[in-house]
């Protein structure tokens, strides 16, 4: 990673070998997955499943690469905040947990031949001293704009690097 930009491996066509660092958010009920269970996992890396949202699915899928920027936000929570940062570590492929049925997130009509569903890895990088909650964010004129505030239903949306830097600045203390 050279500052905001990208170096991907000589073997990617001309054209995606530099691309510009992207961000996002990803919600998460501290009761189904925390920030501190990420951390807790091998290497602090995990997937992102269980997607089942399409507009969501689409990010994950074509949008969100390897080396992209994360906010970790806890959904449903007391108070709703960003928590951390993590880095995306492998772009998107098939969610093969929507082929398990005793997974919590099945989908019959998704198969491994014609998956439907798809996740990235990522790892967890900065655990904030300070919580960010959706409180605090509405509050920031410089973070109107965010798709979490103008529609906070979406659990994969993107985040400018403003947003970003200005979220994670707070939340570093």
């Amino acid at each position: 990673m050279v500052g905001d930009v990208r170096i991907i491996h000589p073997d990617v066509p001309a054209e995606e070998r530099m691309r510009e660092k992207k961000y996002w958010l990803l919600k998460s009920e501290p009761s189904d997955y925390s920030f501190e269970e990420l951390k807790s996992e091998h290497k602090a890396t995990a997937e992102w499943d269980g997607v089942r949202n399409y507009q969501a699915r689409n990010l994950l899928r074509d949008e969100i690469k390897i080396g992209d920027g994360v906010l970790f936000y806890h959904s449903n929570s007391k108070p709703s905040a960003v928590v951390g940062t993590a880095v995306v570590v492998k772009d998107g492929y098939a969610d093969f947990t929507a082929w398990d049925p005793d997974s919590k997130h099945p989908d019959t009509k998704s198969t491994p031949d014609n998956p439907i569903w798809f996740m990235v890895d990522i790892k967890a990088e900065l655990t904030f001293k300070t919580p960010i909650s959706l409180q605090d964010i509405k509050k920031i004129p410089e973070l109107s704009e965010m798709v979490l505030v103008r529609n906070s239903r979406l659990s994969v949306q993107p985040v400018g690097k403003d947003e970003f830097d200005f979220i994670v600045k707070m939340g570093i203390g």
